[in-house]
């Protein structure tokens, strides 16, 4: 099996409040976090890019970790610096990591799970001992700022874990997509902004989310009443309360950051479980079932036993 050895996360150091947004949107502080939770979002400054971030939240999990170097690097973005070439090689080379294989993977807000098995996979099939997996986001980048149906929900960030050999700690990684929704959640060809079907993605994640959920559960072994900790990606508030009603598993044991955050789509997870951890509201042996819906369709979830770590989550450029 494999474990995670190390945990960080970094947020542009630019806070955005709904107040903010409300002076120039058809909108209000109460509309915002009534439909989605959110009250604040961090956005990047003009010339912060996403492998900024990654870079960051990579040099903290190489940190919480004891490391400097490991033999893989996978970045899940949605939102990379340029269309070609992938970002991870830079950004491996920007953390000392010149000459180690490092690539992109996406599947949007799922990105952190498809890239975690990818991890997992590495580790399993001996072509790597220890790997540094970042989710590293810049949306702001890519919303349409007149669009209040998107332009409140999203936040940038990055989250970035070292997994390595070992066990137990990461359960059976379960993915799944469906192309045929893939108009859902989008960025056109050509097209400049961010579009999504809100109603549509609802309903399909809180279904894909608690069935995908409860496959990863079976097949490690154990059902909602061991679960210790949900950490759902950090969509909605609503997703998230209606996953947990759906799984049986109490409020008090939802992980959330939503409201200070935003949705930092595949930064979601790692963000959320580096800042519960330095926080206090993750300890080490409890059973953390992890679970996301992005565009692609695609979804996935994981069980994980949390490590003994001390991780480390800051503001990018303020406390390193």
């Amino acid at each position: 099996m494999s474990v995670i050895l190390g945990v960080g996360a970094s947020l542009p150091p630019r806070l955005v409040t709904n107040d903010d947004l409300a002076t120039r949107l058809d909108t209000s502080d109460e509309w915002i976090r009534s439909r989605t939770g959110i009250r604040a979002r961090r956005w990047v400054e003009p010339g912060t890019t996403t492998s900024d971030l990654a870079v960051d939240a990579g040099a903290r999990a190489l940190r919480s970790a004891g490391r400097s170097t490991v033999d893989a690097v996978v970045v899940a973005t949605t939102t990379p610096d340029r269309s070609c070439p992938a970002i991870a090689p830079a950004v491996a080379a920007r953390l000392g990591l010149v000459g180690v294989p490092a690539h992109d993977v996406a599947a949007v807000c799922t990105g952190f799970l498809y890239g975690l098995a990818n991890a997992v996979g590495l580790i399993a099939s001996g072509a790597a001992r220890t790997v540094l997996l970042i989710a590293a986001e810049t949306f702001s980048t890519i919303l349409d700022p007149d669009d209040r149906g998107t332009a409140v929900i999203f936040g940038d960030g990055a989250g970035a874990v070292v997994v390595g050999e070992g066990g137990p700690g990461i359960g059976p990684c379960v993915l799944g997509s469906d192309g045929t929704g893939a108009d859902l959640i989008q960025v056109p060809a050509g097209g400049r902004h961010f579009r999504m079907s809100g109603k549509e993605v609802f309903r399909a994640a809180v279904e894909r989310m608690s069935e995908v959920a409860l496959d990863a559960l079976a097949r490690a072994g154990l059902g909602p009443a061991d679960v210790d900790r949900l950490a759902p990606h950090q969509a909605n508030q609503r997703i998230c309360d209606a996953v947990a009603r759906n799984l049986g598993v109490a409020g008090s044991k939802v992980l959330t950051d939503l409201d200070a955050v935003g949705n930092t789509a595949a930064a979601s997870i790692p963000v959320l479980l580096a800042d519960a951890a330095a926080h206090g509201a993750l300890k080490a042996g409890d059973r953390v079932l992890a679970v996301a819906f992005g565009g692609g369709l695609t979804w996935g979830a994981v069980t994980l036993t949390w490590p003994d770590v001390v991780a480390d989550f800051g503001v990018l450029g303020q406390d390193r």
